[in-house]
């Protein structure tokens, strides 16, 4: 099939993009890397009256770290993402789940912006972004807001921002000293939409227990959960095979998973706590702790 008719506006600044947002008035959709928005419009499960062309806006196209955050702007290509220094050694994790997005040629083209907007429960910007809190700045015509990623992924596909706004960035904490992280995908073949995915990040105090652990899966739910259970059997402890074996063994209880084509229900709970022991042990190696 072929796209509804539509009209292309091409803007070169964050200003001339929020004018035309708010003079279509919610008929108006982003285009920036297209890589979940031109399929949709070929099946017209997407029908805008205007696309908005942001990729002359290179104000929005970077990666800097400052103040114990990496902020990266909203147009940035997720190929930037998976190549800069600047991610690999502020936050590790992030640099690690990109590689797991598409090919390589969804990568040279898809943004950040657009990938944490279209908010697929599966996306792997989109774990990573529920997993550290990233801090997440959405600008309207007059104004500007910054709201948690927790708060920004609502539902299924579901985000919270108005037909009249505009992601322009997004910031992830940097990875604190004597830290790990583990990340770990189950796809039919690489580049596939997750069947199930888990992100690890796990923090060592100076006493050799866990200071801090943070642990979320895709793929089991409407969108990415934080497990919360599994946290509470790592915090204030050391780590060991059996510590980690105890924290899996608690995502079962806390994901929602739904059958599909894919796998069934049993069949995705046991996967999470599958694919959490192995970042979890990921994690621990990456952080010093002794198997």
């Amino acid at each position: 099939m072929k796209p509804s008719a539509f009209k292309y506006v091409r803007v070169a600044s964050v200003e001339e993009t929020l004018s035309a947002l708010s003079e279509y008035r919610g008929e108006a959709k982003i285009l920036a890397g297209g890589q979940s928005l031109v399929p949709m419009m070929n099946f017209r499960l997407a029908q805008p009256a205007a696309l908005i062309d942001i990729n002359p806006l290179k104000e929005l196209d970077y990666v800097r770290v400052e103040d114990g955050w990496l902020h990266v702007g909203a147009r940035t290509r997720q190929r930037t993402l998976e190549q800069s220094t600047q991610v690999k050694e502020n936050c590790p994790l992030l640099a690690e789940a990109v590689k797991w997005i598409g090919h390589p040629q969804t990568r040279n083209r898809g943004t950040v912006g657009g990938s944490l907007v279209h908010g697929d429960s599966t996306a792997e910007l989109v774990l990573v972004a529920t997993l550290l809190d990233a801090q997440i700045v959405i600008q309207k015509k007059g104004s500007s807001r910054t709201i948690r990623a927790a708060d920004f992924f609502e539902d299924l596909m579901t985000t919270h921002i108005d037909d009249d706004e505009f992601l322009t960035q997004v910031s992830f904490p940097i990875a604190p000293a004597r830290s790990g992280y583990g990340f770990r995908e189950l796809c039919i073949r690489h580049g596939d939409f997750a069947i199930v995915a888990a992100a690890v990040q796990l923090t060592v105090g100076e006493n050799g227990s866990f200071s801090d652990a943070r642990i979320a899966v895709s793929g089991v739910g409407p969108k990415p959960l934080c497990i919360h259970g599994a946290v509470r059997a790592l915090v204030g402890k050391e780590g060991s095979g059996d510590r980690f074996d105890e924290a899996a063994a608690r995502v079962p209880d806390e994901v929602r998973p739904v059958s599909d084509q894919r796998g069934s229900e049993a069949y995705r709970r046991e996967m999470a706590r599958v694919f959490v022991r192995r970042a979890l042990a990921d994690a621990g190696s990456r952080a010093g702790v002794r198997l």
